[in-house]
């Protein structure tokens, strides 16, 4: 199960970085919001993968998740929901204002002229 968690966060980093790495708005967008998803996949692991687990200590249960990556993802969850939407109103923003939802910085006007 360990190997499973593993390459997901694995496979959702590397996807998120590709799309960071993009010169649009949306994919950039959504380069993150993998991102956050891979580190909230990797705070909910780090409390201990058990299945059927109680997170509440109990008189007579021996094995237990620890509760506090579970509130921390859920914490996170809001957060990034939130963060998302503030992105994408900039994003739409400066698209509306430019016409243009490239990433990069403009052209320097010397290089539009010796083309």
């Amino acid at each position: 199960m360990e190997l499973l968690v593993a390459s997901a966060i694995g496979i959702l980093t590397a996807a998120g970085l590709y799309l960071v790495l993009r010169l649009r708005t949306f994919p950039v967008i959504m380069g993150v919001s993998l991102l956050t998803y891979a580190v909230n996949v990797f705070l909910f692991a780090s409390g201990r993968l058990t299945i059927g687990a109680s997170p509440i200590l109990i008189k007579g249960v021996e094995t237990y998740t620890d509760p506090l990556p579970q509130a921390l993802v859920l914490t996170a969850i809001v957060i990034s929901f939130g963060m998302t939407a503030v992105i994408v109103m900039i994003a739409l923003g400066a698209y509306l204002g430019s016409d243009d939802d490239h990433v990069d910085d403009p052209a320097e006007p010397a290089a539009e002229e010796a083309q």
